[in-house]
């Protein structure tokens, strides 16, 4: 499962981003279908829109809770990775990595759009999303 080019609504509305918050939830986009290549349990992602943001699904598998990518409102220097708030994901993510992020209530983790991007630790929350109700239902 490749990244695959972006559908033409989803374009739109990365294109509707500011440049810095743009290139910045382009780099995670890249990380979420690297995230779900590196487990088999995740099978391919469903790309479109929710609430008129990039959603990344997993539909086929039914593995993982949404992931929805965004901007922080009045914000140029952060974009939001936004979850599911009747999940327990943010929580989850606050008890690992407390320091690497800033986070919003229950739903959102937020990523300053200039320096470098901590692939590592997102990645594990990427995955953890991808696979939370396989998690939940105890299949792994």
């Amino acid at each position: 499962m490749s990244e695959s080019p972006l559908p033409r609504e989803v374009r739109r509305a990365f294109e509707a981003f500011p440049p810095p918050v743009r290139r910045r939830l382009l780099d995670v986009r890249k990380l979420i279908f690297a995230t779900a290549r590196a487990d088999d349990d995740v099978g391919p992602l469903t790309e479109t829109l929710k609430w008129g943001e990039p959603s990344y699904l997993t539909e086929r598998s039914g593995s993982g809770s949404t992931i929805r990518l965004g901007r922080v409102k009045d914000s140029e220097t952060h974009a939001a990775v936004l979850f599911n708030c009747k999940t327990t994901l943010v929580e989850t993510f606050r008890e690992r990595f407390p320091d690497q992020f800033e986070y919003r209530q229950n739903r959102a983790l937020l990523l300053p759009v200039a320096g470098t991007l901590a692939k590592q630790p997102l990645a594990v929350c990427l995955s953890l999303a991808l696979t939370y109700h396989l998690d939940r239902r105890g299949r792994r």
